[in-house]
C-alpha cells in the first residue's frame, strides 16, 4: 500500500506527540519519560488528571526502562498556565510559576522491588533551593486544567544553584535560568500532568 506525503507527515506528526513527555507547543521538547509517582499513584500517561490532594506531597521520581548513570540530577516542575490576571484570567496571558527546584538527586542502581521503578533518591537535607509546593491552581470559569511539567536535569555531583540564581518563582524563564548557572544539555527526562481548580 502506497502512502501520500502528507499521510506519512501526518502519521509521523501524531507519533511524535504521542511519545513527548512535554505539553504540546513545550519548548525544550522531552521524549524520554520520567516516572512521576505520589503516593501510590503513578502518573501512567503524560497529560493525566489529578487532583490537589493527590499531589499534595513531593513525588517520588525515577525511570522504568533502565537506571540513570550520573552523578546527580536537578528536578525541577513549573505550573504553565497560571493566570496572569486573578480576577479575570481570560483578559491576560497565562504565566509560568516554580513549583519545586531541587539538585542532588542520586539514581538507584537497581529497580525498586514493589514498583520495578529505579529511584531517584532525594538529597538529605534537601539541596534546593526552591522546596516542593504543592498544586493549587484557583477555581476558574469554566475550569481551566493547570499543566505542570517535570524535568530532569544531568549535573555534576558538586552542582549547586542558590535562590538568587532561579530568579522569580512566579513567572519563571527556564531559558533564562538554565543559561545563568551553564546547563549545557537539555532535559534528559519529563513528565507532566494536569490539575484543576
Amino acid at each position: 500500500m502506497l502512502f501520500s506525503t502528507s499521510t506519512i507527515t501526518s502519521i509521523l506528526l501524531l507519533a511524535g506527540l504521542a511519545s513527548a513527555q512535554t505539553p504540546p507547543g513545550f519548548v525544550p521538547e522531552v521524549s524520554e519519560k520520567l516516572e512521576i509517582i505520589f503516593g501510590d499513584k503513578v502518573v501512567q500517561t503524560a497529560g493525566e488528571s489529578l487532583t490537589r490532594e493527590e499531589t499534595a506531597r513531593q513525588p517520588t521520581l525515577g525511570t522504568r526502562d533502565a537506571p540513570l548513570t550520573g552523578e546527580s540530577y536537578l528536578w525541577m516542575m513549573i505550573d504553565l498556565d497560571v493566570p496572569g490576571n486573578f480576577q479575570n484570567p481570560s483578559s491576560a496571558p497565562r504565566r509560568t510559576n516554580l513549583h519545586a527546584l531541587i539538585t542532588g538527586f542520586v539514581p538507584s542502581p537497581t529497580p525498586d522491588d514493589a514498583t520495578g521503578i529505579y529511584l531517584l533518591i532525594p538529597p538529605s537535607p534537601s539541596a534546593g533551593p526552591v522546596p516542593y509546593v504543592g498544586p493549587g491552581p484557583p477555581p476558574e470559569n469554566p475550569p481551566h486544567p493547570h499543566k505542570y511539567v517535570s524535568l530532569l536535569y544531568e549535573t555534576a555531583a558538586d552542582f549547586t544553584v542558590t535562590r538568587e540564581q532561579v530568579g522569580q518563582t512566579f513567572g519563571f524563564d527556564l531559558a533564562a535560568f538554565v543559561e545563568r548557572v551553564g546547563i549545557v544539555d537539555g532535559p534528559m527526562r519529563a513528565g507532566y500532568f494536569n490539575v484543576t481548580g
